[in-house]
């Protein structure tokens, strides 16, 4: 039989980790109700809504709530307190029975709460990180990370160009780059063009009726282009979930919006919504200046990629997206992306500060 009827964890989760997950499932097993409170100040450049989505997704069978706290943090002074109570108590209105903490104040939370402290691992001794430790180098605490939030960490690159420009031999290649650094890279992913996938399935489909059937008699409508870009977005979405702290993606749904014009003409709003959805951080266009064009089945565009390359460009500066552009032989354009993605990731983590505190 649990101990309590209903318990309290609160914290910034900036972002959460393995000590918060520990914590929470500790007063999980404790009490037949669990209220997670998750306290975030408006400096703070991760958003409350996001590390509530978090937790609730981790937490299921917990009561996940959020709160603005711009109070900053002294233990020792009582008006402080006072304050930082007024908004837990607005948050979680309903008696407390215990309070969960990992942290000193714990004693004194409590007893404003009229609960019982529940001490959980003060010294970290299970899980040796903190938020701090998370914000400072999510490299070195990538594996305290959830999938979740190693999706939002995650440094996303995106290859793309014009047809048989070598974005797919780019993408594989860095991928296998950074793997092998081993650690936490050995999970370095590579997100296969789902758009490709997608034309095999239509040419196989014609064929299934017209077995002479080539890849100049497969047709496309607009209405192909937003399922493309979802699916290249989803399957994205599960890549930097179970990868490393970067992930590469042979094209993504921003180059969908690209490829209608090519295949439909003019724009489809709706891919471009989906396009406008996703995360990234680089992108690296493939230049078709020096490269052969290689018909393997799929390509039928070889005039068209000057124009291609061209609207890319065009689009990416549009958009206000960073990229580089890949020119001169693969080895070249390798060596040039993995400096620009090193470049990336040594400055692709900045959390603003949070409000002070005093203990």
């Amino acid at each position: 039989m649990k101990r309590y009827e209903h318990g309290l964890v609160l914290g910034k989760f900036y972002p959460p980790h393995a000590g918060h997950h520990h914590l929470v499932r500790t007063a999980q097993d404790r009490c037949e109700r669990l209220t997670v409170l998750v306290c975030a100040a408006s400096v703070e450049s991760v958003p409350l809504a996001d590390r509530v989505d978090w937790m609730r997704e981790v937490h299921p069978e917990a009561t996940v709530v959020g709160v603005v706290d711009d109070t900053h943090m002294d233990v020792r002074d009582p008006a402080v307190w006072d304050a930082h109570m007024a908004v837990f108590r607005a948050a979680v209105p309903e008696r407390v029975d215990a309070v969960f903490t990992s942290e000193a104040y714990g004693k004194e939370l409590g007893r404003r709460f009229g609960a019982d402290s529940v001490l959980v691992d003060p010294g970290r001794t299970l899980f040796p990180v903190s938020g701090t430790a998370v914000r400072e180098d999510p490299v070195g605490c990538w594996d305290f990370l959830q999938p979740p939030v190693r999706a939002a960490l995650a440094r996303r690159v995106v290859v793309l160009g014009a047809e048989s420009t070598g974005t797919t031999t780019l993408a594989r290649a860095l991928a296998a780059h950074y793997r092998a650094r081993g650690g936490v890279w050995a999970r370095t992913g590579c997100v296969a063009e789902y758009g490709r996938e997608y034309s095999e399935d239509k040419l196989a489909a014609l064929r299934g009726r017209w077995p002479g059937a080539a890849w100049e008699d497969v047709t496309f409508t607009t209405d192909d282009f937003p399922r493309i870009a979802q699916t290249q977005n989803d399957r994205e979405e599960a890549a930097a979930r179970a990868g490393s702290p970067v992930l590469f993606c042979d094209t993504d749904s921003f180059a969908t919006t690209v490829w209608h014009e090519r295949y439909v003409g003019g724009r489809n709003p709706l891919v471009e919504e989906i396009a406008d959805r996703a995360d990234h951080h680089l992108w690296l266009l493939t230049d078709h200046e020096g490269v052969a064009f290689e018909d393997d089945g799929l390509r039928d565009g070889e005039e068209l990629r000057p124009w291609m390359t061209d609207r890319f460009r065009a689009e990416l500066t549009r958009t206000g997206r960073r990229f580089i552009e890949m020119t001169g032989p693969p080895e070249t354009r390798l060596a040039a992306a993995v400096a620009a993605v090193d470049e990336l990731l040594t400055h692709g983590w900045e959390f603003a500060a949070p409000l002070p505190e005093k203990r």
